[in-house]
Parts: C-alpha cells; sequence; structure tokens
C-alpha cells in the first residue's frame, strides 16, 4: 500500500515517455534500476539549471551575427540573419542612452511619446542601462553592452523558470528538461523582455503548488506589473476554487495580486499618470500586426480591418473561450489539474490577440510543460513555433528590401503564421482530452491528483455540473499501474488521505 503523498519515487520520463528514452540514447540511454539519481551533487534541479543556462548560450551565439554588425548596417541583415532585437534599438529609440526616465520624460523623437511597457518591465530595462553607464565609447558600443546585459539578466530569469517548473511538480523534476531544452525559448529569449514575468509567473506557480497562496498572490501581481498575461492566471484559478470550496485560499491570493500590482503602479501613476497609461493606450490603439489570423484575413482579403471592431471582436472570441473553459472545469469528470487550466487560458489569450510577437511562445512553454510532459506533443509545438520563428524573420526581409528573390513573401508568411496557430491548438486539444479523460493524462496515470494544485491538490468537490455533480457513491478511477479509490464527498478527485493500490 503506498500513499498518493509525495513521497513515492521520482518520475523517470525516459521509463514513460518513448521519445525521452529515444532521445536519452544520445547520453547513453535510459537509467537502469540500479542508478542513482539525485544523491550525488547532480540533482535533477541543478542539471535543468546547467541545461537551461547552455541552451541560452546557444541563443546568445545565434544572435552574433547581428551583435557584430546586422544591427548596425542596414534593416534587412538582422531579418535574413534571423537576429533580431528589439533591445539594443529600445536603448536609443526610448532614450535610455540619453538618460531620460521612463514615464517621466517625454522621447523627443519617433512616434511614441513614452515608454509603451508594463512598470516592472521599465524599471528592468532602466537598471540594465544603469549598469551600461561605465561603457564608454560609440552608441554601437554601448547598445552592444546594453544587449550583453540584458542578455545576462534574462539569462538569470530563465534559469529561474527552469527550477520553479522543475521544483513544482515535485516527482516530476525531470519534465523541466522540456523547457531548458525548448528551441524556442534559445531562439527568442532575447528578443525582448518577456523572460521576467514569465520567471514571475513560474515562481507563482511554484508557490501555489506549496499552499503558498499570498505568495503566489503577490508574484501574479508583480509578474501583472511586467506583463499583461499572467493575470488571466486568476480566471480559472477562480472556477477551481469555486468547485473545490477554496473561496478563502482565492481571496488570499487575489488581495495578494492586487496589493503587490498597486504597490508596484501607484507612485508612477500618481506622479507620472500620462506615461504610465501609455502602454494600455498603446495596446487599444494597436492595429493588427505580425503573426495574428487576424493580419491573414487582412492580406487575404485586402481590406485593413477597423482597430476598434477588431478590439471588440477579439474580446468578445476570448470571453468565449473563456467561458468554454469555465464550462469544462465544472463538468469534466475530474477537477481539472491547475496547469491544464493556466496553459489553456494563456494560449486562448494567444489564439484570439490582434498580435502575436515570436518571443510571446516563452509565456507557454512553462505552463506546456506542466500540463502536458510528453516530449512528442511538446515538440510537435516548438517545431510550429521555430517555423513561425523563421518565418517572421524571412517576411521581415522580404518587406524591408527591394530584391524581392530573398525573404518570404505574404503567402509564406501566412502559411507560417497557420503554422503556429495549428501547433497551438494541437497542444490545447491534447490537454483538454486530458482533462475529459484522466486515464491519458501523463501526471495522473500513477494516481497523482494535482501537484501543482497546492490547496486543490485532493480536495474535496462542492459544486460541479453534469456527470461530474453525480459521482457513483463509490468509484475507482484506473489508471496505467495504479488505481484510486474516492468516495461522495470527493466526485472526481481522490479523498484526502486516499491510497493508490499498485
Amino acid at each position: 500500500m503506498t500513499s498518493v503523498h509525495e513521497d513515492r519515487p521520482v518520475v523517470r520520463p525516459t521509463q514513460q515517455d518513448e521519445v525521452a528514452a529515444a532521445g536519452s540514447e544520445v547520453i547513453g540511454g535510459p537509467a537502469g534500476r540500479w542508478a542513482r539519481l539525485g544523491t550525488d551533487r547532480l540533482t535533477p534541479v541543478r542539471v535543468v539549471a546547467l541545461v537551461a543556462i547552455g541552451m541560452f548560450a546557444l541563443g546568445m551565439v545565434q544572435k552574433m551575427p547581428c551583435y557584430e554588425w546586422a544591427w548596425f548596417r542596414g534593416i534587412s541583415s538582422q531579418y535574413t540573419h534571423a537576429c533580431y532585437s528589439d533591445i539594443p534599438h529600445l536603448y536609443n529609440g526610448r532614450g535610455f542612452a540619453d538618460g531620460l526616465v521612463p514615464y517621466f520624460d517625454r522621447l523627443p523623437t519617433g512616434d511614441m511619446e513614452f515608454l509603451e511597457y508594463p512598470v516592472l518591465t521599465g524599471l528592468f530595462m532602466q537598471v540594465a542601462a544603469w549598469l551600461t553607464l561605465p561603457f564608454d565609447g560609440s552608441v554601437q558600443d554601448r547598445e552592444q553592452a546594453y544587449w550583453m546585459i540584458n542578455a545576462g539578466m534574462l539569462m538569470i530569469c530563465a534559469v529561474v523558470v527552469a527550477v520553479c517548473v522543475a521544483r513544482t511538480h515535485r516527482r516530476r523534476p525531470w519534465d523541466a528538461l522540456l523547457v531548458a531544452l525548448a528551441p524556442a525559448l534559445a531562439l527568442t529569449a532575447t528578443i525582448n523582455w518577456d523572460l521576467l514575468a514569465v520567471a514571475l509567473t513560474a515562481a507563482a506557480m511554484l508557490m501555489w503548488s506549496r499552499g503558498r497562496t499570498v505568495a503566489f498572490g503577490v508574484l501574479i501581481g508583480l509578474a501583472t506589473a511586467a506583463k499583461l498575461y499572467p493575470v488571466l492566471l486568476l480566471g480559472p484559478l477562480l472556477v477551481l476554487c469555486w468547485r473545490s470550496g477554496r473561496r478563502r485560499e482565492y481571496g488570499e491570493a487575489l488581495l495578494g495580486a492586487a496589493g503587490a500590482w498597486l504597490l508596484v503602479n501607484l507612485p508612477i501613476m500618481a506622479f507620472a499618470p500620462d506615461g504610465w497609461k501609455k502602454f494600455y493606450t498603446f495596446s487599444q490603439e494597436r492595429s493588427v500586426d505580425f503573426g495574428s489570423f487576424w493580419l491573414i484575413i487582412t492580406q487575404r482579403t485586402g481590406r485593413s480591418l477597423d482597430v476598434e471592431a477588431v478590439n471588440t471582436y477579439a474580446t468578445l472570441l476570448m470571453i468565449l473561450l473563456c467561458a468554454g473553459i469555465g464550462l469544462l472545469t465544472l463538468t469534466a469528470p475530474r477537477r481539472p489539474r491547475f496547469a491544464q487550466l493556466a496553459f489553456l487560458v494563456v494560449a486562448a489569450f494567444i489564439l484570439t490577440n490582434k498580435v502575436y510577437s515570436p518571443q510571446y511562445v516563452l509565456w507557454l512553454i512553462p505552463l506546456a510543460a506542466l500540463a502536458r510532459p510528453r516530449w512528442r506533443d511538446f515538440l510537435i509545438w516548438q517545431a510550429c513555433e521555430v517555423m513561425y520563428f523563421f518565418g517572421i524573420w524571412l517576411y521581415l526581409a522580404y518587406t524591408s528590401s527591394d530584391d524581392k528573390h530573398q525573404g518570404l513573401p505574404p503567402e509564406g508568411y501566412q502559411l507560417a503564421i497557420a503554422m503556429h496557430l495549428l501547433g497551438t491548438l494541437y497542444l490545447c486539444a491534447v490537454v483538454v482530452r486530458d482533462i475529459l479523460m484522466p486515464e491519458r493524462d501523463p501526471v495522473r496515470r500513477d494516481g497523482s491528483d494535482d501537484p501543482s494544485g497546492g490547496v486543490l491538490d485532493r480536495a474535496e468537490d462542492v459544486f460541479a455540473l453534469g456527470p461530474a455533480a453525480h459521482p457513483p457513491r463509490h468509484g475507482v478511477q484506473r489508471y496505467e499501474g495504479a488505481q484510486v479509490e474516492w468516495g461522495t464527498t470527493a466526485p472526481g478527485a481522490p479523498r484526502a488521505g486516499g491510497t493508490a493500490r499498485t
């Protein structure tokens, strides 16, 4: 008799995942029965951190043609080498090179009056600018130094993401290799500053998995102060807490998030209101842009879409998808895992938004590793994102050059967008299938409930709809290699203190 709690052995992906097993042949094959893992200095978490650093470094090497010359000589070269980054360009373009204070000082040139980033990201950019001050030389030298300093800071964020994912599911630390080895992470990590918000969100997920509801809320609030998308996680969490009766814990998280967000934003709101609101007005006024299905419609029809109309339609689509996710949460035979719903709601935002910058894939990578830790599905999705990564730069090379023999024409770019959309929809589909058929969920196959759920893990259900509201008086859910019992007080989930028979 083995407890369903977290005192069971660490899961080895090479014993459950055929793709992981095949890939392990590169380093000698799957671990044998006598292998001792996690008992020496190379624990799973440390291995994941080292791999993340190595992949991040490879991504920096991929940017070297731009670092050395392509950012500074013409426009199209940085696209043909697929090494574009906003970071060096915005060092001058947003006044950091001139010592301007974000949100307070108006920008003297360009079409942007103030910095168009959330407050915490602006602070991150400013800290990097301060660290660049000791570097003298030409503008190019300082832009290179600024990018390199930002890359170092973002590398720390990438390691935080990987380590948090490794520690979120206590028995599945090796799943974080999905994050550390993700090719899209290496390619997009230094395009912009998104990894700051991703790291804070990953840390918040770790805190929630440990039952630290206030710490989760504070980190989500800080993450939302760096990028808007993390606030979306509070939506599915509300429905999960509603189904499980954990309203007090949700209230603590919500208050923590609101307090942390206000603490960061209120000073700028009070003393530089015009600069503070620029991010929000810019997001509303921004026209249909790269990567969205709205752009495919625009290019295929030859008509520009009204910005207000697109904002309205995108909002309605997002509301409908969120309503569907909420209904799925309340009617699923077993309460969905938090990571599954977090992935679905962020993916819904990405799919309906009017712009998809290539670094937005970073938002989904840690959530995907927690929601669907299967190498085949993850790599299929990553392949689609890598194709989109190269597709957008080749398209920009085509549009920015007079030589139409290089780059990707609009039809090719539309195909790249479609690949990104289909890859994301595919991963959403398998996550939804796991929710409707929990026996297909890799995390739950051994009888686990919701290892990243914190107070939700093995909690009783107090509200559900459809068949989930009327479970059998005594049920046994069978999974591969395990069966889990639950009673009428915990429909769809093992009762607290239950056992898994193996």
